[in-house]
């Protein structure tokens, strides 16, 4: 069997103060920047703790919603999104400069993420907004998306992104969170799901139908309730498929 090497990587910085313990797990992290979770004080410690644990330190941007925990789509100006990704960005780098530690991606979060995924418009407004970090940050974005399309036309480096943890629909868009089955939560069900994308480059969709998938890195939620019990399950079982973390 061929050995191979992911990226796990793990939203992290959100309030749930779990980082410790997850980080014996994953090689990459998003760290919440302001938008819907975070600040300057979190965005420090927690870069410090994952740059001791040699995690590869991402920015997590997202609509400016702390109400919402970034989870819904705002109805907000093109001019008001920039404005406001360019300043969780420049916050966010700020403090790894003051830090000396490299950015090494940029993920958007929740509500923006999938809104990217689909409308081309909103993905050129975002990409403007990051423009500067283009030569130092790889983007993380879903496979087959109008962002990834894009980014790619102005010459972003990307790791296309699949879940670990969530289900999927037809067409590659995530299963809705207002959905009961949005989540998988059982590490043994992450574990084959995550398998299977990895091995097959397929993923089983809510409806059982296997849709091919290319994915370079896998995200697991910080925040969902058995994220730890995934990512000690997944350490234990990836190994016996010859399948490891790439730090």
């Amino acid at each position: 069997m061929e050995t191979i090497l992911i990226d796990i990587n793990c939203d992290v910085g959100e309030g749930v103060g779990n980082e410790a313990r997850l980080f014996d797990h994953i090689s990459s992290c998003n760290i919440a920047c302001g938008g819907h979770a975070g600040d300057a004080h979190s965005i420090r410690e927690i870069a410090r703790m994952a740059e001791g644990r040699q995690i590869k330190v991402g920015a997590h941007p997202s609509y400016p919603d702390s109400e919402n925990f970034g989870r819904v789509i705002m109805d907000i100006s093109d001019g008001q999104l920039k404005e406001a990704i360019s300043a969780q960005m420049d916050a966010f780098v700020n403090v790894l400069i003051k830090e000396n530690i490299r950015l090494h991606h940029i993920k958007p979060h929740g509500a923006l993420y999938n809104a990217l995924a689909k409308n081309r418009h909103l993905a050129g407004i975002f990409l403007d907004a990051i423009e500067k970090y283009r030569a130092e940050a790889i983007l993380y974005a879903p496979p087959a998306s109008q962002i990834a399309d894009e980014a790619d036309r102005r010459g972003f480096r990307m790791k296309y992104e699949a879940f670990a943890d969530r289900n999927y629909n037809e067409d590659l868009s995530l299963v809705s969170r207002k959905l009961p089955n949005a989540l998988i939560e059982d590490p043994e069900k992450v574990a084959r799901h995550l398998l299977q994308m990895v091995r097959e480059q397929s993923v089983e969709t809510v409806n059982g139908k296997k849709i091919p998938i290319r994915a370079d890195t896998f995200c697991v939620h910080g925040d969902t309730p058995t994220a730890l019990k995934i990512l000690t399950y997944l350490s234990e079982e990836l190994p016996r498929h010859q399948v490891y973390l790439k730090k």
